[in-house]
């Protein structure tokens, strides 16, 4: 457990790889002084974490989820029965209780114990994807939309470059505006101090690797398979099948 900033306090799960970084960041969000939590992310169903966050959230008012994949909802509705609170998502099938649970929406804003949560919409690694504004800290909590070291994954079927593209251009907009976004705080890996260094590189990067794409096309290489052996012949192999999810995404993005 690690206190990052007076409003935000890092928990990660014991769940490394090389999709997962250095495990999932399950973030425990309080104002000073106030005995009520906002849980983000419990992350996958590993009790001894989900356990280690009940301990150090106390009174939790509600779990947020930043989008659907397992290393982030999993242990979810474990945690919030523990907890005795509801879990909030876009998708309804992750809503807690199931019948009338609240979703996610452009303009939600989460208030639990003097502490505001404004929700981004930020669709593209997956379609369910939200970002979470503290403005009283100047934290941004990115899921997977962006992490902490390397870049993330837009994988068909669950992601959509187009939308992804405009979520990023959208996130730096927020940064250079009069907000004051001081730091990113990502589902996976460290906490971002230069958010928009970071989100122009994710931008660039993602720019770069579609005209790479063009260019293999133009070449011959036509099939999801052939333009990852020549795409991405940099990166690890073990990779490369969800390197060819990424490529599906992104032929689907030119083709349309």
């Amino acid at each position: 457990m690690t206190a990052v900033t007076e409003f935000a306090t890092l928990v990660r799960a014991d769940n490394p790889g090389l999709m997962t970084l250095d495990g999932t960041n399950t973030w425990i969000l309080r104002a000073p002084g106030s005995s009520q939590s906002v849980v983000v992310d419990p992350g996958p169903m590993l009790e001894v974490h989900l356990r280690a966050v009940l301990e150090a959230a106390g009174d939790v008012a509600v779990v947020l989820l930043t989008h659907k994949h397992p290393d982030h909802s999993e242990g979810a509705a474990w945690f919030a029965n523990q907890a005795g609170c509801g879990v909030r998502a876009v998708d309804p099938a992750f809503r807690l209780p199931t019948d009338h649970a609240h979703g996610l929406s452009e303009g939600d804003v989460v208030t639990a114990g003097g502490l505001r949560i404004e929700v981004l919409p930020t669709p593209g690694h997956t379609m369910d994807s939200v970002c979470f504004w503290l403005p009283q800290d100047g934290s941004l909590l990115t899921g997977d939309t962006v992490l902490g070291r390397g870049t993330s994954v837009v994988a068909h079927p669950d992601g959509a470059l187009g939308p992804y593209l405009e979520s990023l251009d959208r996130l730096r907009a927020f940064a250079n505006s009069a907000a004051g976004v001081d730091r990113l705080l990502p589902g996976h890996g460290p906490v971002i101090e230069d958010p928009t260094d970071v989100l122009t590189f994710y931008i660039n990067h993602r720019r770069e690797r579609l005209d790479q794409v063009r260019a293999a096309i133009a070449a011959g290489h036509t099939t999801p398979e052939a333009v990852v052996q020549h795409v991405y012949a940099d990166v690890d192999p073990t990779l490369w099948p969800a390197a060819k999810r990424s490529v599906q995404a992104q032929l689907d993005y030119l083709h349309r």
